[in-house]
């Protein structure tokens, strides 16, 4: 019985654009440097999520952070997983 790979060349074309966007989009990204400065103010966000105005109440400001440790066994090796955002939301009448 023969197979049928009408299913499998579907299958197999829609992985590979996906694959060939993926890489195409990886190419096309510059790579920043890294900055002290930047990297303390990140460090300096306080675990969980936080959104403050001004007072001049044009714009919103916000930062987040989550921080955790994850291991597959007690006391065995683990990996840390440390993620901070930083926002600013600006309004600004054009008249």
């Amino acid at each position: 019985m023969p197979l049928p790979l009408a299913p499998i060349a579907a299958t197999a074309a829609r992985y590979g654009a996906v694959a060939l966007v993926a890489y195409a989009a990886t190419r096309r990204i510059e790579r920043a440097q890294t900055r002290q400065e930047t990297e303390d103010a990140l460090d300096r966000v306080d675990e969980g999520l936080a959104a403050n105005r001004p007072q001049d109440r044009s714009q919103i400001n916000a930062q987040g952070r989550f921080r955790r440790i994850v291991r597959l066994t007690i006391g065995g090796p683990g990996l840390e997983i440390d993620m901070t955002a930083l926002a600013r939301l600006k309004f600004r009448k054009i008249t």
